[in-house]
């Protein structure tokens, strides 16, 4: 997309991004934060508000217990805040607390004993990849499924799968012990592995055969523009013995949408570490404007694309806000475990020092993707 492009998503775009990104984001949220909502209400502490969005109040109305439900104006996130809280990040404020009347302090979050609080706490990612279960889940059930089988086509000349051995007709079994069963499968691996080698099982005229691959990586084309990616100069056989349609048990969907789920945290955890070891560019991370892209490219796919598009994005939350960074519902896990193995919280200056170190990390990072999802709109 060039500079000319860029009024198109900022201005032009409102029904073909906005809607869609507004739609992805605000289920996404709602469930983070609904998780967090039901656990504390569960465990007995006063809610006090929960936002959709940031800043001003665009609609809002309060029910019988005493919560603010808000709909704001920057649709960027969202928060549960309990009595007691200083801030959307939950930083505790103490001080608020201490004069609060006796009744009013048991129904406290933090008066809540350490094992409340965590619980309350881990409820929100669990809730994130709860929902991308479901909706896994629920799109093989309804809709079944496609399966493009792992079966090789051609192998690209001089490519990493040529010098590995592959040949037309070979079907992949496994890669690094993990069962293959669609070409998806082994493109999801390849993908985020550039660099490492690979052990593949493939299936070669009825026999089984093991192969050592190296991806390496490339620029591909993309819905979202030019990613490096790990590539092994693959593609697969599309005929009807390959492409076979599967309908689903709602056992077999559930599997499915655990192991939909599982595949996306796994595949963000692999590519974390790229990125730390060097092996992998950071720049398939997305922000606000990157994520708007992506839901309104899907959205022109169809209604299952964009609940998918959904499905990814709230797995990959649930899997961020698991990360220990103060401020994140990870950082403050960890400030809990802490709590529980010491016997009393840490000081007050070492809590806030922390919440102020997670605020840059969060800041910078925000920035950073910010210009990597700007960066191809400019050029």
């Amino acid at each position: 997309m060039s500079v000319s492009e860029l009024p198109v998503l900022i201005g032009g775009g409102f029904v073909t991004y906005v809607i869609p990104f507004l739609f992805v984001l605000t289920l996404v949220v709602f469930f983070h934060e609904l998780g967090h909502f039901l656990v504390g209400r569960w465990c007995g502490v006063k809610v006090e508000a929960f936002s959709i969005g940031f800043g001003p109040e665009l609609l809002g109305w309060t029910d019988r217990s005493g919560t603010r439900w808000r709909i704001a104006l920057l649709p960027l996130g969202g928060y549960v805040r309990f009595l007691g809280d200083l801030n959307a990040a939950s930083a505790p404020d103490l001080e608020g607390v201490s004069q609060l009347s006796a009744s009013e302090r048991a129904v406290s979050f933090p008066a809540q004993p350490v094992w409340k609080r965590f619980l309350i706490v881990f409820a929100g990612p669990v809730a994130s990849l709860l929902l991308a279960v479901i909706i896994f889940a629920g799109s093989a059930y309804t809709s079944g499924r496609y399966i493009l089988l792992p079966k090789i086509a051609s192998v690209a000349p001089g490519s990493a799968a040529e010098e590995a051995g592959f040949k037309v007709g070979d079907l992949v079994l496994s890669v690094d012990g993990e069962t293959i069963e669609s070409f998806t499968d082994l493109q999801r691996i390849v993908t985020i592995r550039p660099g490492v080698t690979l052990q593949i099982k493939i299936e070669r005229e009825g026999s089984v055969l093991d192969l050592k691959a190296v991806p390496r990586l490339e620029e591909r084309d993309s819905f979202v523009g030019k990613k490096r990616v790990g590539v092994l100069g693959l593609s697969a056989s599309r005929d009807a013995t390959t492409l076979v349609y599967k309908d689903e048990t709602l056992a077999g969907a559930v599997q499915f949408g655990v192991i939909e789920t599982v595949n996306v945290v796994s595949g963000s955890l692999t590519y974390l570490k790229n990125i730390i070891v060097g092996r992998a560019p950071p720049d398939q991370l997305s922000g606000p404007v990157g994520i708007a892209r992506m839901s309104g490219e899907a959205a022109k796919l169809g209604f299952l694309a964009l609940l998918s598009m959904a499905a990814l994005i709230s797995a990959s939350i649930g899997f961020l806000n698991l990360m220990p960074i103060p401020m994140l519902d990870g950082g403050h896990l960890v400030l809990y475990v802490i709590e529980a193995v010491r016997g009393r919280p840490l000081a007050t200056k070492t809590i806030e020092t922390a919440f102020r170190i997670g605020l840059a990390f969060i800041v910078a990072l925000t920035l950073f993707t910010l210009f990597l999802d700007i960066g191809p709109l400019v050029h």
